[in-house]
């Protein structure tokens, strides 16, 4: 018999788990579920389920969040050439997702019920309305006159996942009481919604030069769901779950930019980091042609690697860091309110 090593053995098990924890959720609901039960399941012992997750709800979204990222892609998805077929187009992937799936019906309780998860939440949704703006502004780029702030599509982009998830609930709370291809049809709608959305740049945060080596790990990439190394020259953020929205300030100077998000608490909230921005990227690929897909690369950062690699070792809900590549080094640096602006503009660095 092939002896596992310690991190094999660990993986292997807490695959067991999550296979359990799907199993009883789907039984039982959230509510009535049991850890010892879930141990039983998965024929491990009520320590080694909780030396993998925290609690119950950790382990839930961690459940979730591993059924939205292994959904597989149509071979052959109906990308939308516009902003109207593809807001259709990913309602349709939406609404045919987990997102009305049983087993996530009380995702959105356990969600608004404690102020550790709100306000993540709050921000990982911000998140989700930058990169589908992202995309619907690729298929219709709007010329803007110089010295104006960039147009843009957040606040559309916003309306449209207040109406799926909104769908997602009421799909869950009133089975039968909303018709799906009704959803479609008012996404498409929303394509000719017009409102004034202008992004006011921020203001911009002190840099500084450095001159370090940058190895930067392997890492997940969300919006395409594939492994990369972010090494080639550009921006790094790294952001706090509840600081999220700030990668805007880095995204619309045109720089090639990668997110990393981190947190203080990495077994619960980072599951659910993962389960949120899949859920949206995940529809997004299916719906907008692979031209219009952000080019920001988005990690959840769990471990802390590719903070470290930036010089970031200790993280929290409220980091606010980024750092200028080039070269193969890093050669500036940000911190606080506006370094993502800061640093991918070009501030002027002081030594």
């Amino acid at each position: 018999m092939v002896r596992l090593s310690r991190a094999e053995a660990q993986e292997r098990n807490r695959a067991r788990v999550l296979d359990a924890a799907r199993a009883e959720f789907a039984e039982r609901g959230f509510r009535d579920a049991k850890i010892d039960t879930i141990a039983q399941r998965a024929e491990l012992t009520r320590g080694a389920v909780y030396s993998n997750f925290p609690g119950k709800r950790a382990l839930y979204f961690a459940v979730l969040a591993d059924l939205v990222e292994r959904a597989s892609t149509p071979t052959n998805p109906q990308r939308g050439p516009d902003v109207r077929e593809a807001l259709g187009a990913l309602a349709r992937a939406w609404v045919t997702s987990l997102s009305h799936d049983a087993l996530a019906r009380d995702f959105m309780p356990e969600v608004v019920a404690e102020e550790v998860t709100r306000r993540p939440f709050t921000q990982l949704l911000k998140l989700d309305a930058l990169l589908l703006s992202l995309a619907m502004e690729a298929l219709e780029p709007a010329t803007t006159p110089p010295g104006s702030p960039p147009f843009r599509m957040v606040r559309k982009a916003e309306i449209v996942l207040t109406t799926l998830h909104g769908a997602s609930q009421l799909a869950t709370a009133a089975p039968g009481f909303l018709e799906p291809f009704d959803v479609v049809s008012a996404c498409e709608q929303l394509a000719g919604l017009e409102l004034s959305d202008w992004w006011p740049p921020p203001a911009r945060a002190s840099v500084r030069r450095e001159d370090k080596p940058w190895t930067p790990p392997t890492v997940v990439d969300l919006v395409r769901g594939e492994p990369v190394t972010p090494d080639e020259d550009g921006v790094v953020v790294v952001l706090g779950l509840n600081r999220l929205a700030a990668v805007e300030e880095a995204v619309r100077t045109g720089a090639r930019v990668t997110l990393a998000m981190v947190t203080g608490t990495p077994s619960e909230l980072a599951p659910l980091a993962r389960l949120v921005v899949a859920q949206v990227c995940v529809s997004l690929r299916q719906a907008f042609p692979v031209g219009a897909w952000p080019a920001v690369r988005v990690v959840c950062d769990e471990t802390g690697a590719l903070a470290g690699a930036a010089g970031v070792p200790a993280v929290s809900d409220e980091t606010e860091t980024a750092i200028r590549v080039e070269g193969g080094r890093i050669v500036a640096r940000a911190e606080g309110s506006g370094a993502g602006h800061a640093v991918s503009s070009g501030a002027r660095v002081r030594t």
